[in-house]
């Protein structure tokens, strides 16, 4: 059995503003497919990204997988267990800044070792990931003096420190500039060889997943099939530009998501 089982789900939304079904239409009144009967699985310790085109549903499985969102058909276990709400072994990272204005860099991963009652292991454990992110001599900044690779590498380390069975990454590198992105992608990648924990990343980007992943899923247009799941062996670090394999697997997907011609 996989760590992670996605077994015939499917999801729709309500639509408000649906009009009257037209003649013929044989659809759920008020309702729009979003997902279409998804089954996948996530290996313990795996590193997977999600393509797809905007508005597919990869945000809502997501949600879904981490317990958010419980409206669907199917079901979702997780280490053989069905689930059924958010689980506090599993953190989400949010596209928008998560971090609490009013506190620290200190303060907003101590906010998540509440429950460490030994105040010199709760400080080790903060100590040990903003050194993991690189961020020491800035553990008393409030967010609004980090730039913005700084805040989501403050995010991260704020989401590691718990120790998470799983971490889900909702296209992470939204807003960041060029370098920067680049820079907490490696980080990530970085992180993941280092804890060897699950994460499963939406991200718009193929060349991230290319970089990133153990194995890439891409789906439809919505309402969202899976249409290839693939496995990457790929050494690191990647370099699409060197690797003939992964530049034609590159290639692939822009066909598959509908661009016919890369720069």
């Amino acid at each position: 059995m996989s760590f992670i089982e996605i077994n015939n789900l499917s999801k729709s939304h309500f639509n408000r503003r649906r009009k009257k079904r037209a003649p013929g239409d044989s659809s759920e009144v008020g309702f729009i497919p979003v997902l279409d009967d998804i089954n996948l699985e996530f290996e313990e310790g795996e590193m997977v990204c999600i393509l797809g085109p905007s508005g597919c549903g990869k945000s809502t499985l997501l949600k879904i997988i981490a317990g958010f969102d419980t409206a669907y058909d199917g079901e979702v276990i997780i280490n053989r267990k069905k689930v059924k709400s958010a689980s506090s072994e599993h953190i989400f990272v949010f596209q928008q800044n998560g971090l609490l204005p009013w506190m620290t860099v200190w303060e907003n991963l101590e906010l998540g070792l509440r429950n460490i009652q030994d105040v010199e292991v709760k400080n080790d454990r903060i100590r040990e990931y903003i050194d993991l992110v690189e961020l020491n001599g800035f553990e008393d900044h409030l967010p609004c003096y980090l730039s913005g690779g700084m805040q989501r590498r403050a995010e991260l380390a704020r989401a590691l420190a718990v120790k998470p069975d799983i971490l889900y990454l909702d296209e992470p590198f939204t807003g960041l500039d060029y370098l920067t992105h680049l820079k907490v992608r490696e980080e990530v990648v970085n992180i993941h060889e280092y804890i060897g924990k699950t994460m499963i990343m939406i991200t718009h980007f193929i060349d991230d997943a290319l970089i990133m992943a153990d194995r890439i899923i891409i789906f439809s247009e919505r309402p969202a099939s899976v249409i290839m799941t693939r496995k990457l062996d790929f050494p690191r670090p990647r370099n699409i530009n060197k690797n003939q394999g992964l530049g034609d697997l590159r290639d692939e997907i822009f066909l598959m998501l509908g661009v016919s011609y890369v720069a």
